[in-house]
């Protein structure tokens, strides 16, 4: 059973960001070559995947054994998709739609904003690509619903933690380097009143002038729009679902008339004025014209002193760190709804290795002493917009190896996936039982293939499949 915790580990490769990945290649005549329960898996699905990772893990795959990995993790993802259906797991085409169309958007977005490079790369059009990966999706969220509900209200004690802790040999516990837990405060500065209502009454001119037939809306997003993507599509937005839109923008477009041009509206990008084209049910095709107030020097020079007078109010005990977080920080900021603290994206808590912070951060921090604040540090993001932080050192640890004491939180975190990893390795085992499995004869030399089909309450060393497709590569 030990081979299962590395299958429910690597579980969901199998995403559209892979399957994506695959590129052009050469067209394979397809054949089934396994069953678990309901579910096919087709000679295609290993040998996509398999030339996948031959080109970007060339050191890694070996022709043989990563085919068979391949498999086994298809036939566990099959196994919890199979069940699912059992279960009435619902899975809305709506929501797979939804995620596909994000996906797709990110990669053309990686792409340049080229759909043409998109299409010639996977050799496919946008919709033909979506219509591809609709079923795919499907099955993997059906795969992680049924995971998820495996493994729901898993959490180990305080005594199992322990007995965990326990059970690791001394040799064998991790060693952590010099780690920090920091919170921050964020503020964005906003453009002062004046600019903002002259922004605004720019944006109602234009409106005027294309009501009134002097400028064209296609003519005054080109030129002016400040969302420069769509203005060079003339303000046009495209074919956009329900739910792609912040709040504000939303409400007022799918209220709209088609040709029917809205009043100045305002969201957290600006002031923008909207025609809508056409609509499709819970799909619109709208163009808009953004205009954004600028931030002056004097304005974001006013939020640093704010924020600096916010550090004074903190460091003189006149309001916990947290507190001023909710009051007087930016609720953009993903740390804002965990009380300042800021999480590690790559391990998913709040613990950092020194080498781990951006530099920017590291300076800010290095000579801080536990709850200290820092100096008032200005950033800029990818956009070129500025924002001003403070940083409190939470705390600070020296290189050591895992003990109980200073890593109870992550040890508590290795207990838990233990024990989750227990309960589902427990739930394959009894579904293996009661489900039907069926592998080609050519991957019984996989080394747990046996395991598989020795478990499976029926099978069959079928050369015969269900229904048997000639590829012409003689495997029939």
């Amino acid at each position: 059973m030990k081979y299962f915790q590395q299958i429910t580990a690597t579980l969901l490769l199998c995403s559209l960001s892979i399957t994506l990945g695959f590129g052009q290649s050469k067209t394979l005549l397809d054949k089934v070559i396994g069953q678990v329960g309901g579910e096919f898996i087709l000679l295609s699905e290993i040998e996509q995947q398999y030339h996948y990772y031959k080109e970007n893990f060339p050191q890694e795959v070996h022709p043989i054994n990563t085919r068979c990995e391949i498999l086994e993790n298809i036939m566990a993802q099959n196994l919890l998709v199979n069940q699912a259906k059992l279960d009435s797991v619902i899975v809305s085409w709506e929501e797979v739609d939804m995620q596909i169309e994000a996906r797709v958007e990110r990669i053309v977005q990686q792409m340049g904003g080229d759909i043409s490079a998109f299409e010639e790369f996977y050799g496919m059009t946008i919709d033909q690509v979506k219509a591809d990966q609709r079923q795919p999706l499907r099955n993997q969220l059906l795969a992680e619903r049924m995971q998820m509900q495996v493994t729901a209200n898993v959490r180990a004690t305080p005594s199992e933690v322990v007995d965990f802790f326990n059970s690791i040999p001394r040799d064998s516990l991790p060693f952590y380097n010099s780690e920090v837990q920091i919170a921050e405060l964020v503020m964005f500065p906003e453009a002062n009143q004046e600019t903002r209502e002259q922004t605004l009454n720019r944006i109602t001119e234009f409106r005027n002038q294309i009501i009134s037939g002097q400028r064209s809306f296609e003519e005054i997003a080109r030129t002016f729009s400040d969302d420069v993507g769509s203005g060079r599509q003339g303000g046009n937005l495209g074919w956009q679902r329900r739910g792609t839109f912040v709040a504000e923008f939303e409400a007022t477009v799918f209220n709209l008339e088609p040709g029917e041009i809205s009043d100045p509206i305002e969201t957290e990008f600006g002031f923008h004025i909207i025609e809508l084209l056409e609509r499709r049910g819970n799909n619109i095709n709208a163009r808009h014209i953004l205009l954004t107030p600028r931030v002056s020097t004097e304005d974001r020079e006013l939020t640093r002193n704010h924020l600096d007078s916010i550090r004074t109010m903190i460091i003189r005990d006149s309001i916990p760190f947290d507190q001023a977080v909710r009051i007087f920080g930016s609720d953009k900021a993903q740390s804002y709804h965990n009380g300042g603290r800021v999480v590690n994206n790559m391990t998913g808590n709040t613990f950092f290795e020194v080498g781990e912070l951006e530099p920017d951060v590291y300076f800010a921090i290095i000579d801080l002493q536990v709850g200290e604040i820092s100096e008032v540090i200005e950033f800029t993001d990818r956009s070129g917009d500025r924002k001003y932080k403070i940083f409190e050192l939470i705390s600070r640890t020296r290189p050591h190896r895992a003990n109980l004491q200073q890593d109870y939180a992550k040890i508590r975190e290795l207990a838990t996936e233990y024990k989750r990893a227990q309960k589902f390795n427990k739930w394959l085992m009894n579904r293996l039982s009661d489900t039907y499995i069926n592998v080609h004869k050519m991957y019984h030399e996989c080394p747990n293939i046996e395991f598989w089909l020795g478990e499976s309450k029926d099978m069959a060393e079928f050369e015969h499949l269900p229904y048997p497709m000639d590829d012409g590569t003689g495997l029939n």
